[in-house]
């Protein structure tokens, strides 16, 4: 296990590393949640976990809920150094209004009835707590990445603030991140998971959308082999130099995935 400073943890040895698209999201996440007071934080679906370290060691006291046996077993090996790091499988019953701050990144377009799922974590969050969402964005980009990994749809702007607003939500920021370097990433992986669902149908097999979401956090298979180059200076200084103009493009429709701070009103 490592911490680049840059793209901070990961996990070579046992098969991930901070992919492109997460590492940009990370970075506007981080810029975020550094505005906002300390206090209890839940992610759910925090896959390999990485994002947990980086909050803990902001001064946030961080739990998790992951349902994948092995994203859960990963979380807790990247978290190792973190005792205070608590991650369950299920929710539990005293997580009514606890929490100052939800975190749900590249988790609702994973679940069929995503306005029941948000008025449940609106019940875990304290009044004027806040909820940080990410989805990917613009309907238009759907492809075999989106049916390869387990979504159920990809938002418009539009749709996703009223679906915010449906569940009790009032939304504070909303941005369309990952331009330029995230389009590029995403025309690959659909190309690699189009010819992957080719395979699959000349065989018979068909694509089980639960498993596939329960890997999409943490098969980092072709980004293990790229990351020595990711993490060489001359790929840090090209993901700086993504990162400075991804932060200039942030009201544009241009991004993958939007990023949403809302907050429950008391």
């Amino acid at each position: 296990m490592e911490r680049h400073p840059v793209y901070g943890l990961s996990a070579a040895e046992r098969g991930w590393v901070p992919a492109l698209r997460y590492a940009l999201r990370r970075q506007r996440v981080l810029r975020l949640v550094t505005e906002l007071p300390h206090g209890r934080v839940l992610e759910v679906g925090c896959g390999a976990g990485a994002l947990l370290a980086d909050l803990a060691g902001l001064g946030f006291a961080c739990e998790a809920l992951e349902t994948s046996e092995t994203a859960c077993e990963l979380a807790v090996y990247l978290n190792q150094d973190r005792p205070d790091v608590r991650i369950h499988r299920e929710p539990r019953e005293d997580w009514a209004e606890r929490f100052d701050m939800l975190l749900a990144l590249e988790v609702l377009e994973h679940i069929e009835d995503d306005a029941s799922a948000l008025r449940l974590w609106r019940s875990w969050i304290r009044p004027d707590g806040r909820l940080l969402l990410s989805v990917p964005a613009r309907k238009a980009l759907w492809s075999a990445s989106d049916v390869w990994v387990g979504h159920f749809r990809r938002y418009g702007r539009d749709g996703l603030l009223r679906l915010l607003a449906n569940a009790g939500f009032v939304v504070e920021h909303d941005e369309c991140y990952g331009y330029p370097l995230s389009n590029f990433t995403e025309w690959a992986r659909r190309r690699l998971h189009g010819r992957s669902l080719r395979v699959a149908s000349r065989a018979g097999r068909t694509v089980d959308l639960a498993v596939n979401t329960a890997r999409s956090g943490t098969q980092r298979n072709i980004e293990t082999r790229l990351y020595p180059l990711q993490a060489s200076w001359p790929g840090v200084k090209l993901f700086q130099a993504c990162c400075w103009l991804q932060d200039r493009f942030l009201e544009r429709e241009l991004g993958t995935g939007y990023l949403v701070m809302a907050r429950r009103p008391r």
